[in-house]
């Protein structure tokens, strides 16, 4: 990998969001000073003072570069996609770029904000049982993952990947979902489109050595 001093990742093995931009660095070549932000430890290390300096929304992951903190890990994506144009995560024709980047915020907008710590928490505070949490977390995958097999199968533009045989944005947002779901137990076999391209995903280094399983904070 290339030197990158000036990038910085405050990061937490465990979020699907982090996991997507580790993605990004290792397909980019790039390296990044690496901060663990642990969400659970002392009441979640991201609530306080010192992080929430960092970004005001008290979530990970964030990026630093050249002294400027990127919250909002598409928004990073894109930068990094615009500092280093090779290998592109978005394709060049405008309405190819548009189709994925419906794909990915299908799932970064509509199934991953309804499924993360925050609102587990808050469903919990409201009384929710656990079994009762689980099951939501499966719906609302389930729901989004259904509306993803549509969209990719048979769909001509989709390759070994979600758009092409190379990966894109709608990738990098995919497989850690994918990995979400198994957390979850949720039933993928309906999805076999989606299985498809995590294993095309999963023969590339830049995403197996992005697994939560393979970062330094793991547990």
């Amino acid at each position: 990998m290339s030197a990158a001093p000036d990038l910085a990742l405050y990061s937490y093995f465990r979020s699907s969001a982090a996991f997507r931009v580790r993605i990004a660095l290792n397909l980019k070549g790039l390296s990044a000073d690496t901060h663990f932000v642990h969400l659970l430890k002392d009441g979640g290390q991201q609530h306080g003072e010192a992080y929430r300096e960092i970004n005001p929304q008290e979530i990970v992951p964030t990026l630093v570069a050249q002294g400027q903190a990127l919250g909002q890990s598409l928004a990073i994506i894109e930068y990094l996609d615009e500092i280093v144009p090779e290998p592109a995560l978005l394709p060049s024709e405008p309405l190819a770029r548009a189709r994925v980047r419906q794909l990915a915020l299908l799932i970064a907008c509509d199934i991953h904000p309804l499924n993360n710590l925050r609102v587990l928490r808050q469903l919990k505070q409201l009384g929710i049982e656990d079994d009762a949490r689980l099951g939501w977390q499966r719906h609302w995958i389930g729901e989004g993952f259904r509306a993803l097999e549509a969209l990719l199968a048979g769909d001509p533009a989709r390759g070994a990947f979600c758009h092409g045989d190379k990966p894109t944005l709608a990738d990098l947002c995919l497989i850690p979902q994918m990995t979400n779901a198994r957390r979850v137990e949720l039933d993928l076999a309906p999805f076999p489109t989606l299985l498809a391209i995590e294993a095309a995903a999963y023969r590339l280094p830049a995403f197996v050595t992005a697994r939560p399983e393979n970062q330094a904070d793991a547990e």
